[in-house]
């Protein structure tokens, strides 16, 4: 399973042959610059579910793809958490309906979580777990730091994993956990884990597309990678080298050059323009002098930086 969270991602990953996609709400962090997860809503979530169906879609259309993933998408924190199980309904009706999921995640694994996953499954709409780090709750656990440390924790974790086997959902997430409990619930269970964090005795593994590829590597410096993140690629590094070879072509007048500039009129069309040019010649030294003599008075050129050295990029 890999964490996508929009067309281009998705169309990647599901090239790539990946069982599940899941669009996290993690977008927020990672695509949007949040601290948390926390103020994603269910309006920007369908709007990122939507994208990467979109992307999901087109790959199948192409043919290029081998497999069709399974597409999952977080419900985010404030639209499922209500004692009245009919919010939460509402919302994963609404939440498959407008985004094209298959399935929703929800975070947690006490007796109202699995109470509100059953009710949501048995209305008919599909639902992976995820237990360990929660990360829509950080304001309760205090921070982004692992959980099943301890036996008397650890024990609680096998049994919130049986608690939502029992409730029905088909997969659970084990996020930042030690990996002989992460192995226990496996065992424990049915269903199939899938780990990120909680070591290599899990069903699955995922990890967040932007991670795993570096998509915010830099030549000289490296964003915050999480401890338990292989990093299978550099393309940030990539990705710089190529904005500053753009900056550096645009800046020296090599691009676009003759090459990619194939748009070309026919001679006598171009003799006729010229002609109209020439015609009119007058009038637009009039009007580019008018034009330059307001925006002085103003001081637009030194606000847009319109006229400074060298061509923009």
């Amino acid at each position: 399973m890999v964490t996508a969270y929009d067309y281009p991602s998705s169309i990647h990953v599901s090239r790539a042959g990946m069982d599940i996609i899941l669009v996290g709400d993690s977008v927020g962090m990672v695509e949007l610059g949040y601290d948390t997860t926390q103020p994603m809503t269910m309006d920007a979530m369908i709007h990122h579910c939507a994208s990467v169906h979109r992307g999901v879609d087109f790959v199948t259309r192409s043919g290029t793809a081998n497999k069709i993933p399974l597409l999952v998408g977080d419900m985010p924190l404030g639209s499922y958490e209500y004692r009245d199980t009919d919010v939460a309904l509402r919302n994963a009706y609404r939440f498959i309906k407008e985004s094209g999921m298959d399935a929703v995640k929800l975070e947690g694994g006490s007796a109202r979580r699995a109470n509100t996953a059953h009710e949501i499954v048995e209305s008919g709409v599909a639902v992976m777990g995820h237990i360990g780090l929660l990360p829509q709750a950080i304001s309760v656990s205090g921070g982004f730091r692992a959980v099943g440390r301890t036996a008397t924790r650890a024990r609680q974790l096998v049994d919130e994993a049986l608690r939502l086997q029992d409730a029905g959902i088909f997969a659970l997430v084990l996020e930042c956990m030690p990996a002989n409990v992460a192995k226990e619930i496996t065992e424990s269970l049915e269903i199939p884990t899938i780990g990120i964090g909680a070591g290599g005795h899990t069903s699955g593994q995922v990890l967040v597309f932007h991670d795993m590829l570096g998509m915010l590597s830099h030549p000289h410096h490296d964003a915050f990678m999480p401890k338990f993140c292989k990093q299978y690629a550099s393309v940030g590094h990539n990705i710089q080298d190529g904005l500053q070879t753009f900056k550096h072509d645009v800046e020296g007048g090599v691009f676009p050059g003759e090459e990619f500039a194939p748009y070309l009129m026919k001679d006598d069309e171009k003799k006729l323009f010229d002609e109209m040019l020439q015609n009119d010649s007058e009038e637009r030294i009039r009007r580019h002098d008018a034009a330059a003599d307001k925006y002085v008075q103003t001081d637009e050129y030194e606000k847009l930086d319109l006229y400074g050295k060298g061509k923009s990029s």
